[in-house]
């Protein structure tokens, strides 16, 4: 067992921990998942990475409040809530959308955050358009007072230094590093991380090309790409190949995985796969960020829309 902050790590698995995905490849192709997911049951995956550092930070500066934004199913909401409960800070979501004020006990992401004792401030879409912006941040200083500012997603210079720690030197020797992508923070990380003999691709599940610049801003190494072919529509968007595919990849590995960002990169790591990208012998590591508590709020979605759930146990 080992601690941050408080924060139970309930399990940090090792390559040896690796959970190879059932599924047959051609040309001796194999490819490996890293739980991320598993570090712990509500700070999981990336999100731990990511406030590892930026929570050292608040207690070093004594910091008692924690500022954060996120949208209606935020993975990043509930961990920071979480998290802050555990480590004795307030906690405060500035959220995008006005009309989810209404909305808390029918959404289960906000309600655990709430559980956990975070407050909210619900803004409009238009509003959270301007949350890095100097007259923004004056507003929560005169409203908030004395805090400690975490960005949306928790991406910082110090969550992409608790990123950079996702590889260990066992992986060293996969030929492939597969990670989702919502910020570029995670992938950032990992990039700094690997060796140059290593390729890393980036699955982003956002539309748009921005993403390569802000990545460029922080990855100190060029053995990356981008794959943006797999979003879906894009950030949130799903629809009932992904799904069905999300069921039969858990049929057949017993790993859940989440539709916003994991499910979305490994569909395209086997489409990949599939169309001969890989060289013949790659070895992949997929990287498992976590995410899981968003299944609840999407498969409510799926049912008004009679579609089928995804399932997650």
């Amino acid at each position: 067992m080992s601690y941050l902050c408080g924060i139970k790590i309930q399990k940090m698995h090792s390559l040896v921990e690796n959970q190879q995905i059932a599924l047959q490849f051609p040309n001796e192709i194999s490819l490996y998942l890293k739980r991320e997911d598993l570090i712990h049951p509500f700070v999981s995956g990336n999100k731990f990475r990511k406030l590892k550092y930026n929570l050292l930070k608040a207690k070093e500066e004594k910091k008692t409040k924690l500022i954060t934004f996120g949208g209606a199913f935020s993975n990043h909401i509930a961990a920071v809530a979480y998290a802050g409960k555990e480590n004795n800070f307030e906690t405060i979501g500035i959220i995008r959308g006005e009309e989810l004020e209404s909305q808390i006990y029918e959404n289960p992401t906000l309600q655990f955050a709430q559980e956990c004792g975070m407050k909210f401030q619900f803004v409009t879409r238009e509003e959270y358009k301007n949350k890095t912006t100097d007259l923004f941040f004056k507003k929560l200083k005169i409203r908030y007072g004395d805090f400690y500012l975490i960005p949306e997603g928790g991406s910082n210079s110090l969550a992409i230094k608790g990123c950079e720690e996702i590889l260990t030197e066992e992986d060293s020797q996969f030929s492939h590093i597969c990670c989702s992508i919502g910020t570029g923070s995670t992938i950032s990380g990992i990039i700094n991380s690997t060796h140059l003999h290593q390729k890393i691709i980036g699955f982003p599940s956002l539309k748009g090309d921005f993403l390569s610049e802000d990545i460029r801003k922080f990855a100190v190494k060029s053995n990356w790409e981008l794959q943006s072919d797999y979003h879906f529509g894009g950030y949130g968007k799903i629809n009932e190949v992904l799904v069905r595919f999300i069921n039969d990849f858990f049929e057949q590995t017993k790993i859940p995985l989440d539709p916003i960002y994991t499910s979305k990169m490994m569909f395209g790591i086997v489409d990949l796969i599939k169309k001969g990208y890989f060289p013949e012998g790659s070895k992949i590591l997929a990287i498992h960020t976590g995410g899981l508590q968003g299944i609840k709020g999407m498969n409510r979605y799926l049912k008004k829309k009679n579609l089928q759930q995804i399932i997650a146990q």
